[in-house]
């Protein structure tokens, strides 16, 4: 018996512990990128305990999220349409960003098992860039702008 790598070898034959899932029925399954660091690929599941994503090439790498340990969701929206990506904030770990084939699809399964008030759309590059051009102009403003004190002490 000797150890390779993560997985036992026995006989010729490899044996890698896999994470057993944590849901007991999968309602949603499609492929799915994980943007942790470097991008992995794998399969998500939506299920009805939690959220799954299993690592394709190394079983050992996975993520799983139950439903009441999710905060909320937000999703990457282009031109009101079209969703690149999406991130589960959990309440404990930070956050997780994820794309899928048909993010969509995804969405709407999750939706059947979390809260859909608070799935969120996160704000465009546009909206950024917005808030803080408004932000730099308030700022620039403020010493500039009189009070009803300063106008009653003149």
């Amino acid at each position: 018996m000797s150890q390779a790598g993560r997985g036992l070898i026995f006989d010729m034959k490899v044996f890698v512990s896999m994470a057993e899932s944590q849901n007991s029925e999968v309602d949603y399954a499609c492929k799915a990128t994980s943007m942790m660091g470097l991008s992995t690929y794998g399969d998500i599941m939506v299920g009805d305990r939690a959220l799954e994503f299993y690592n394709e090439r190394n079983p050992e790498d996975f993520i799983q999220i139950p439903w009441d340990q999710i905060d909320y969701i937000s999703a990457s929206v282009i031109f009101k349409k079209h969703i690149s990506r999406w991130a589960v904030f959990t309440k404990e770990n930070g956050h997780y960003t994820f794309s899928t084939r048909d993010n969509k699809a995804t969405l709407r399964a999750i939706r059947e098992h979390f809260d859909a008030n608070k799935m969120l759309r996160s704000p465009s590059f546009f909206d950024v860039v917005k808030e803080g051009l408004i932000f730099i102009i308030q700022a620039i403003s403020k010493p500039f702008r009189h009070t009803k004190q300063d106008s009653q002490q003149d």
